[in-house]
């Protein structure tokens, strides 16, 4: 499977169709919060991931050398289990568009991270590109500045984009010798266990007699938890290891597309300052991908 992502059209369309899967996920969310709360819906997605892959884990958790268990136990919890309660929290205030544009940050925190704890090497268009990546969120979050609340949700996604460049980085770094799909299943099931004992604490399978939307709301977190993590962060390590990190994390400059035109479908607005600040990320990207 490695020497798939040996040419370079399967990594770019590796891109794209981890784009279209992530860039959906935004309103697969949107969608679990009809019936459930935030917390019940990122244990769902971190449950049913960890269910999936649940064979290769079991598999090949004994056969790990004990040094690769603690960064891939921080790969999970920093990649997967933080993240997604973190999003779907920020999604009970804000649309699923703007958490797909702010996700777009991720690659500027993986350079930023890279440069500050894994002595990453980056020239003066790097930097340039971070603080042009900073100024299109500031663009992006100003309106909600000004609403009592609000920017503190966005801020969570903000922050899960931070984990996110922790995760890529811890890959590359230290777990360059151990599958992707192993990194992935093992790293599920550390956070996807203590998920599942937290969800059964709450009231979620109630919802099925009490909600109308309940099972409805439960296969579009399914999808989300199957094909938009488990899946999905199987083939994004593959890439990891195969290309950049840097190039690997840039898959964030589709996601927004995706996120915005299912946001769009589903009736949300976009405005001329959700355009300017997907075009001025987009181009801190760019910037933030250059090799010289």
């Amino acid at each position: 499977m490695q020497s798939f992502f040996e040419k370079k059209t399967n990594q770019w369309l590796t891109l794209g169709l981890l784009a279209l899967t992530w860039g959906s996920s935004f309103i697969l969310m949107e969608k679990g919060l009809v019936a459930y709360s935030d917390t019940q819906v990122a244990s769902l997605r971190l449950v049913f991931a960890g269910l999936v892959l649940l064979p290769v884990s079991i598999r090949r958790i004994r056969h790990l050398p004990k040094k690769t268990l603690i960064p891939i136990f921080l790969v999970g919890l920093v990649g997967n289990g933080i993240p997604a309660f973190l999003f779907t929290k920020a999604e009970t205030v804000i649309d699923s568009s703007t958490a797909g544009i702010i996700n777009a940050l991720a690659p500027l925190f993986t350079l930023l991270i890279g440069i500050s704890f894994f002595h990453l090497k980056a020239r003066w268009v790097h930097g340039l590109g971070i603080l042009v990546g900073l100024a299109g969120a500031v663009a992006l979050l100003y309106d909600d500045m000004h609403i009592g609340g609000k920017a503190g949700y966005a801020g969570l996604a903000i922050i899960a984009t931070v984990c996110y460049g922790f995760s890529i980085n811890i890959v590359k770094g230290y777990l360059h010798s151990v599958p992707a799909t192993e990194i992935a299943s093992i790293g599920l099931l550390f956070v996807g266990l203590p998920s599942g004992i937290y969800l059964f604490s709450t009231d979620f399978t109630q919802h099925f007699s009490t909600h109308p939307d309940a099972w409805t709301s439960l296969g579009y977190i399914m999808i989300l938890g199957m094909v938009g993590t488990a899946f999905a962060v199987s083939i994004f390590n593959m890439l990891i290891k195969s290309t950049s990190h840097l190039f690997a994390a840039s898959v964030t400059y589709l996601i927004p597309i995706v996120a915005i035109f299912w946001g769009l479908f589903d009736g949300e607005s976009m405005d001329i300052r959700k355009i300017i600040a997907i075009l001025t990320i987009l181009v801190s990207i760019y910037l933030v991908n250059r090799k010289t």
